[in-house]
């Protein structure tokens, strides 16, 4: 029984054969169907959504199936009823559990006990389908990812920092994140990733210095510095962060030919300029459409392994 709950779940030989995956399925939408039946997906959502939902619920479709959406918060999960015995009904339920939520510990305790794959679809250690999704956009846009360089900027202590530092080295990527002190993404995950970089040929670096980190770099990436459940702080992170804004001044320092990426909501002016996000070199609508077929090659990866 596999599941997809951190992005180093996968080998590097696994994280591309997924990635191949998804771009057969991207050009053949309809062709595979693991969950002909139609096999149900039970998907659950405790946090805001709209990729997420939207191309899970199309993605299972066009993959033969049924999304069977449970509402987190009739559901009680963890609090009405244990996560263990959540997911022994739905195991009997569900061919797949798809779960955005909170604590890495509670989706650990569902593919524990569901007897069926289980997939991280956000929670707040890591975001490995978002990353997948961001892979293989750039795979389409660079061809292949090994050696190209990736800078991370502004909030790198979240999801999405741990997430790069894991799936980047994993493809061979040399990551780096420019963030304030204090802002890196964990300190076990950049463990675990200059440990899975040292295998790939890839690298993890930190830099308080957003200009050093984006210099020559191939990739941009940035995330909203103001994260769900932390809007009561966001004066504070603002000006903290402020420093680290993806703007055009800081694009020209990169690689002339460099892509830009956020997952998404993004704050125009703030983490991100409007010029940026919505000029050239922006590939964010890339990555949220990629979110359907990353996540149809990941269940189809999962059914194959039962």
């Amino acid at each position: 029984m596999r599941h997809f709950l951190r992005d180093d779940e996968l080998t590097p030989a696994e994280q591309a054969e997924v990635l191949a995956l998804a771009a057969e399925i991207k050009a053949n939408p309809f062709e595979h169907r693991p969950l002909h039946g139609p096999r149900t997906v039970a998907t659950i959502y405790d946090k805001p959504t709209l990729r997420t939902q939207s191309s899970f619920a199309a993605g299972i479709a066009e993959l033969g199936g049924h999304p069977m959406l449970v509402d987190g918060g009739l559901a009680g999960i963890g609090v009405r009823e244990s996560v263990a015995d959540v997911a022994r009904v739905l195991g009997r339920q569900a061919s797949a559990i798809v779960w955005r939520t909170y604590e890495q510990t509670k989706i650990e305790q569902m593919a524990e006990h569901a007897g069926v794959p289980v997939v991280n679809a956000l929670t707040d250690e890591f975001h490995p389908c978002q990353l997948l999704a961001d892979l293989l956009t750039i795979q389409e846009r660079k061809g292949a990812l090994k050696g190209l360089t990736a800078a991370f900027l502004g909030d790198a202590a979240c999801n999405m920092g741990n997430s790069w530092a894991l799936a980047g080295a994993t493809a061979g990527m040399h990551v780096r994140f420019g963030a304030p002190e204090g802002c890196a993404p964990d300190a076990d995950v950049l463990k675990k990733a200059a440990h899975i970089a040292a295998h790939t040929d890839g690298s993890i670096a930190v830099s308080t210095d957003a200009a050093e980190a984006v210099r020559d770099a191939d990739i941009l990436i940035t995330d909203t510095w103001v994260s769900m459940g932390k809007e009561d702080e966001a004066t504070a992170r603002i000006a903290l962060f402020s420093p680290y804004a993806l703007t055009a001044d800081l694009v020209a320092q990169a690689k002339p030919d460099a892509i830009v990426m956020h997952c998404l909501p993004a704050y125009r002016g703030k983490e991100i300029a409007a010029e940026v996000i919505d000029g050239p070199q922006s590939v964010v609508w890339d990555e949220a459409e990629n979110r359907r077929h990353a996540q149809k090659a990941i269940l189809t990866f999962l059914m194959g392994a039962l």
